[in-house]
This record gives structure tokens, sequence and C-alpha cells, in this order.
């Protein structure tokens, strides 16, 4: 059998108690050791089901080892002692021999000089020559046994990292096996034949009640990892398994200890030992990146983590401040941390003033000089690009992003975008699809639907968003973009409860009450749309309302000079909607005006 060295020493431990209830504290003290400083009651189940597995026994039916439910386990077969008698009236060909009786101990204690010399030399002779053929008869079974179980198994082509789990006993030490995770998306998402599920996803299953088959056919994925992280003091232990999707089976497992300090390394090992696990063919590039690391202080790598926690459960400016905070903080304590720029231009992405695009540029562009091959810094770099509309260098970046990690979500929705904004739909829709693969609950039907309804094909439109709304009741991106679409379509009335219940879930947002205004004026009711339009008027009084805002409401109201006045505010504004301006249907009624001709040259677009 082959088993690796805790299941074998729970298997011994069983076979020296047959018939006795071993309980889980036994089997935790014999494995592991009065100092425990792993997940005792995964780690026990995951040596059970090895052994189980390797006896192909069935815990429902189990011919060997029995559960005592809440209590432990008991050996169960009959078993065979050399030397002594058997525990059962059948035997099973398990043996447990610890002195073994020599191999001449068949000779007749009565017999001439001569046939006493020859024959113990004789019979030792044949039992080593037998022996030997069992050896090689043996060896030959198990390779071809090997052989044929490896054919069996389909290949892993697919892999979804799911969230680590903090046993550290502190809560606060969440975003130690957070970044955990993170990290080992990131590396093994660098590998061109492993389709590795982007972090959103993956994140999105932390604390669910799915199974694994479940979770793998959620995500449509052949294997998954999982484990857990210790932290104590300035020592990390990372706890980490593979297991088959489709059988829930368990065919690697290993835990790692190590100083903080070395956390990267740790990391490389993981992930260098999943990928020669699923035997995928790696590159000398991607064995290079993959086997990457150096030393990193402890405290800059705390800071680098808080920040990454903020800045993916931040939900306002302040927790997107609070992210750069520790940003900064880790840049102040090594400033050739360059994944710390990227997190930190991120943060400054997600405020989104023109002022913070600057610093978005600047952080990625640092990231870059410190770490050429870092790909989330060529995302972040291209999606700044695209927002200046420097169109030709925004693609270069997402295709290099692609090329360094062709698993990256992002990068393929921001090529996706790329596309659409050139009206290449096609291309855009193929790209937005593929992101959609990676990464299924942060690119989902509300993307794919965006680029259907610019390519003007509104029923497969109206179906995506319906799929998501199926699921998600309040999904806002849906919610108004299936309004639009409706209103586009020449159904006004079905779109204006889909607007009101998205402007609720917004809490009013000026793009989705401009929304309504084109709904409220296509469905003929114009005091309505007029009395929403002066809300905006009196709101950009006293707060910042973007001029996409009175674009969309002026053209849904048909007053056309009102929203090309709007555009060129727009255009100063740097406005999202103008990286549409070749393909938005919504503007579809000025394509036909000189000005508007010159706004698209204007933005790289003509």
């Amino acid at each position: 059998m082959r088993l690796e060295r805790r299941p074998m020493e729970l298997l011994f431990l069983l076979v020296e108690k047959r018939g006795e209830l071993v309980t889980r504290e036994e089997v935790a003290d014999r494995l592991w050791g009065t100092t425990v400083f792993v997940d005792i009651d995964q780690s026990i189940n995951t040596a059970v089901r090895k052994v189980r597995s390797a006896l192909r026994d069935d815990p429902d039916k189990p011919r060997f080892i029995e559960t005592i439910v809440g209590k432990g386990y008991r050996f169960a077969a009959p078993l065979t002692v050399h030397g002594g008698e058997a525990t059962g009236p059948d035997t099973i060909g398990l043996s447990a021999s610890r002195e073994p009786t020599p191999l001449g101990n068949t000779v007749p204690s009565v017999a001439p000089i001569e046939q006493n010399r020859k024959r113990p030399f004789l019979l030792t002779l044949l039992a080593s020559v037998a022996l030997v053929l069992a050896i090689l008869a043996f060896g030959w079974l198990a390779l071809h046994v090997h052989r044929a179980r490896r054919t069996a198994q389909p290949a892993i082509k697919s892999l979804a990292v799911l969230p680590f789990k903090n046993l550290s006993g502190d809560p606060e030490q969440e975003y130690v096996a957070d970044g955990m995770t993170e990290a080992l998306i990131s590396r093994l998402s660098g590998i061109y034949g492993l389709r590795v599920i982007s972090r959103t996803s993956a994140m999105s299953l932390k604390d669910t009640t799915l199974s694994l088959p479940e979770i793998a056919n959620k995500l449509q994925v052949d294997a998954v990892v999982e484990g857990s992280v210790i932290r104590q003091g300035n020592r990390i232990r990372v706890t980490a398994q593979l297991i088959r999707g489709s059988s829930d089976q368990h065919f690697w497992s290993e835990s790692y200890d190590r100083e903080l300090s070395d956390v990267l390394a740790l990391q490389s090992d993981v992930a260098q030992a999943i990928a020669r696990r699923i035997e995928v063919t790696l590159t000398g590039k991607e064995r290079e990146r993959l086997s990457a690391a150096h030393t990193i202080d402890p405290e800059v790598y705390e800071s680098y983590l808080k920040g990454h926690f903020e800045l993916y459960n931040a939900n306002s400016d302040a927790g997107f401040e609070r992210s750069i905070s520790y940003f900064d903080e880790a840049i102040k304590k090594d400033p050739k941390f360059a994944r710390a720029y990227v997190g930190l231009g991120n943060a400054y992405v997600q405020l989104g003033m023109e002022k913070d695009r600057a610093k978005a540029l600047s952080a990625a562009r640092k990231a870059l000089e410190l770490d050429p091959d870092l790909a989330e810094a060529h995302v972040l770099l291209a999606d700044v690009y695209e927002e200046q509309w420097r169109w030709a260098e925004a693609e270069s970046e997402y295709r290099r992003a692609i090329e360094l990690n062709p698993n990256d979500g992002d990068a393929h929705a921001g090529l996706a975008f790329w596309f659409l904004s050139h009206a290449r739909t096609e291309e855009a829709l193929a790209w937005e699809r593929r992101a959609r693969e990676l990464d299924p609950v942060s690119v989902h039907g509300t993307d794919v639907g965006f680029v259907l309804f610019c390519s003007r094909r509104y029923d497969e439109a109206i179906r995506e968003y319906q799929n998501v709304l199926a699921l998600k009741p309040d999904a806002l991106g849906s919610l108004s973009q299936l309004g639009m679409t409706l209103t586009l379509k020449g159904q006004p009335e079905q779109a204006v409860p889909l607007l009101d219940k998205a402007i609720s879930v917004s809490a009013r947002r000026p793009e989705i009450i401009a929304l309504m205004i084109v709904a409220d004026a296509h469905a003929g009711r114009r005091a309505d749309a007029l009395r929403l339009l002066t809300e905006l008027k009196t709101r950009k009084q006293l707060v910042y309302v973007p001029a996409s805002a009175f674009v969309i409401a002026y053209v849904g109201l048909g007053d056309n000079e009102q929203a090309f006045a709007w555009l060129e505010q727009a255009y100063k504004e740097r406005s999202d909607l103008l990286q549409l301006v070749n393909v938005h249907p919504l503007l579809d009624r000025l394509r036909n005006d000189p000005r508007f001709a010159d706004l698209v040259r204007r933005v790289g677009l003509g």
C-alpha cells in the first residue's frame, strides 16, 4: 500500500489495538504528539480517509475501519499474526509481524546429520529466491496498478484555491489567511496549461456550506485546494491539501512551518508542490516565476496584508483611505516591495478622482520598475491608460499581463472592454466570456449582457440580466441595465419598476436617476422626467454629479443641444461614458451630427 507517514502511523495504531476503541485523542497524541500545531479535526479526518482509500474501505459499510461516532475508530477486520493465532475465523492478507519466525523453523527435529546440514541451507536458498521473485512480482504489479490508476483518473486542467481557514484563535488574524489564499492563486495563475479561478470568485466561498463536489461543479474545476493558517508571533504554519472535485478524493496534503520572514518562500514551496502533484507541464519561465521568493520583514508583510484586506472589504472611501495608509506603511519600511505599490495604485483607482488616477499611474510604474514581470502591475497600468484614452498603451499592457498570467480575470475583462470601446463587439464578447470562466462571481451575466446590449443584441442581453436577477434580485448592475435595455427595445413600461428598484438599491445614484428620466420620457411621462432632472440640478449645487448623468438625461428628453453641451463637460472630466462613445446605444441619436464625429476623434477612437 502507498501511504504517507502519518496515515501509516494511524493504521499501525489501529492494528495494534484491533477490536478496541481508539479515541481521537489517542490518534492525535500518536501522530502529532502533545504540542499540537495543526487543525486536529481536519488532519485526523484526512488521515482516516487516506487509510480507507488505500484499503478500499467503504465508510458506510466498513470492513476494516469502523467509526464510533463522537468517540473514535476501531479496526474491525480479522487479522493473522505470524507465529500466533488468527483473531477471527477468516483471515486477510495484512500481517502485523513484529518477531517473524525464522525461515528454517519448519525443518524436522529428527534427521540424519548430513540432512540437518544441507536442508537449512537449501531451504534458505529456496526461500531467498522465492522472496526475490515475490518482490519483483509485487513491484511489477504495483507499477502496473499505479499506472492503471493514473490512466483511469482524468488529468487536472482546472483548479480553485478555496479561502484558507484562520486557526490562530484570533479573528484579527483573518487577513493572514486571506493573504495566503491570494498568494497561492497569484502564483498558480501564472501556469499557462492550468485554469485557475480568480480571487474574487474563490473568496466568495468563504464559510460556504457547499460540499467540495458542489463547489467544484459550481466553479467547473477538476480539483480544489483547501487549507489552514496559524500565526503565532513571528511564526506561521500552513496546512494545504489537494482534493479531486468529482470524487472528494484527497490525494495530497502537507504542512509547512516557517518564520514569517520566510513566508514568500513558503508560498513558493506550496505552489510548487501543488504543480508537481497535479503533474502540470511547466515552461522554464513558469518554473522560475513559481519558485521566485525572498525574505521579507514581518512588519512589512503585515502592513501589506492589512492593506489588501481593507482594499477588498471596503465599501466606502474611508475604507480605501485606510488601505492606502497600510500600503504607505509597507512602502516606507521597504521601498523595494513591488506588490505594495500595486495595492496602493488599486486603492487610488477605487477613489476615482483625476488626481487619484495620477497617483495610481505613478504607483504602477514604480511597481514595474521593481518587478517588470508583475502581471497585476501591468493590469493596473492598463486600467489607468484606458481611463486616460491612451488606447494603444492600454492594449499592450493588458496583453502583457495575460502573457505573464493567463488566468488573470481582470486582464481578460479589461481587454474585453478595450475591444468594446473600439466597436469590435465579437472580440469583446469572446474575451468577456473567457473572463467569466476565470472569475464567474466577479465577471457574470451583467458584464456579458452589457457587451450584448452594445451589440444591439437586446434579447440575448435581457436573458443574461434575468439570469443574474433570478439569483440576486437586488443586483444593481443588472437591474439598471435591464431597465435601459427594455427602454431602448421599446418596452419602457416594463423598465420603470426595475429602474425604480435600482434607484432605491443605489440610494438614488445620479446615473440611475438619469436612466429613469430616459424611461419616463419614452413612456410619455415627460412631467415625471423633468421632475427628476430638477432633482439632479439641485443636487449638483450641493455635491458632485457626473456630467454623464446630464448627457443621458438630455438625450432621453430629446434635447440634443444640451446633450452636446454636457458632452463637452464630460470630455473635460474624462468621463467613463466617453470610452463607449463609439458603441453606446443611448448616443445613437447624436451620431449624424458633425460635432459627434469630432468628439470621437478627440477621444482617440475615430
